[in-house]
């Protein structure tokens, strides 16, 4: 257990170089690649990893920008905050976790709310002391920020030894550690639930129309887990 929050922010940084980290930088070394597939600047690929920090709504800007901005700037920009509004229920869900006594304690955090950081944060931090946790999460969510970043422009400049099927192999790398993470507590009732839920409401992908399928099952598989655990937890 973690004391004090001066000492907890390395065992975050270290857990983030672990299978977090790997996750993240084969992700974003595909992520780089499209980026320079696109013909944007490396430039470019830093600054919407690091300024978004969301792979789904990166790569929204990057469909955008590789067809010259159909339908213009402000459309993409809305798809990509879209896509990317899971944070709000993940910053929610993380802040009673985060115990801070303070909500100015929670501001560094908040850029570093993220899929990779969140799950590994939900996993962590009730091993970790309550004064320490905004430490823990601040270590792991900069150091992913981090490998993001350097993964992102290691993959704009090795794009070329990295063929189409390649990169979408690699893009699927962090949902699948994410999804591992769900296996590993399937013992669990509530993430038993989430997973359940989401593969029988995945099959409304295929009856709903593209532009709201993914979006629609989340929806419904996330409210019919959520409902049921409410009842679970009224009996």
């Amino acid at each position: 257990m973690t004391s004090s929050p001066a000492n907890a922010f390395l065992p975050g940084l270290r857990e983030a170089l672990g299978a977090p980290g790997v996750a993240m930088a084969a992700t974003f070394l595909a992520f780089g690649a499209a980026v320079r597939e696109a013909g944007l600047s490396p430039g470019w690929a830093l600054l919407a990893c690091w300024g978004i920090y969301g792979m789904p709504g990166q790569l929204v800007l990057v469909q955008a920008a590789a067809t010259g901005w159909a339908g213009g700037i402000g459309a993409a920009v809305m798809g990509a905050v879209a896509v990317n509004a899971r944070f709000l229920p993940m910053a929610v869900s993380l802040t009673p976790v985060l115990s801070a006594r303070r909500r100015r304690a929670l501001l560094p955090a908040v850029p570093f709310i993220a899929v990779t950081p969140w799950a590994a944060a939900m996993r962590a931090l009730p091993a970790v002391d309550r004064p320490a946790r905004v430490s823990w999460f601040i270590g792991f969510g900069l150091t992913s920020w981090v490998v993001a970043g350097a993964a992102s422009l290691s993959g704009f400049y090795v794009a070329g030894a990295l063929g189409a099927d390649a990169r979408a192999a690699l893009l699927f790398v962090n949902p699948l550690y994410y999804a591992l993470l769900l296996a590993a507590d399937l013992d669990r009732p509530a993430p038993r639930r989430a997973v359940l839920c989401g593969a029988a409401a995945a099959s409304l992908a295929f009856v709903l129309p593209a532009s709201i399928a993914l979006l629609a099952a989340g929806l419904a598989g996330g409210t019919v887990a959520f409902l049921l655990g409410r009842g679970h937890d009224g009996r």
